[in-house]
């Protein structure tokens, strides 16, 4: 049984989440690119809730859910300018080993952006963080590059990203995970 099966139906409550958190962001039937998609399930929900049509990218085959998809290399997206109406980012770019890079490919190929991410801020949220680091898929991916708000937010002004949103994400199971969230939407 593979992680993401294992927790499928953790990421599904939190996809439902995700999906109510970003109402105010995304139009009916808007084309979204899944950017780091995972287990496909959140872009499964994004699909269903909004009646998207969506596509989702990762730089391995994780997919737990039947969805359009396509292996790419973590650098480049093979895709137009403004191919997308939305790019979801979604608790992606902590584990890029370049999310700047990453973040110019996601503002050429759509006009806005919605990126969810852990914040350390706050000694359990930096510990959450830090635990995250040292088990993420057995400790396998050294690369990691959690930001504070306030250093999201330089590096979006640096690309030419406008903050039209900001807003702390909650979860049913705040309760058992300390660690901070934040969404935010950007656009060009």
């Amino acid at each position: 049984m593979s992680y993401y099966s294992f927790f499928s139906k953790v990421y599904e409550m939190g996809a439902k989440q995700m999906c109510q958190d970003c109402q105010d962001f995304i139009e009916k039937g808007s084309k979204i690119l899944d950017l780091g998609c995972g287990s496909g399930i959140a872009a499964k929900n994004f699909q269903d809730f909004f009646g998207a049509e969506v596509l989702g990218v990762d730089v391995k085959d994780n997919r737990t859910v039947n969805i359009p998809f396509k292996i790419i290399d973590g650098k480049n997206l093979p895709f137009g300018e403004n191919s997308f109406d939305v790019t979801l980012i979604a608790y992606v770019l902590h584990h890029c080993k370049d999310p700047e890079s990453l973040l110019k490919e996601a503002k050429r190929v759509s006009e806005k952006i919605i990126i969810f991410e852990d914040i350390p801020e706050g000694f359990l949220s930096k510990l959450r963080c830090k635990l995250h680091q040292l088990t993420f898929f057995g400790g396998k991916r050294g690369n990691f590059n959690f930001k504070t708000r306030k250093e999201w937010r330089k590096l979006f002004e640096r690309l030419g990203l406008r903050i039209m949103a900001e807003n702390w994400v909650s979860t049913n199971l705040d309760w058992l995970d300390p660690g901070k969230r934040v969404l935010f939407f950007l656009e060009k």
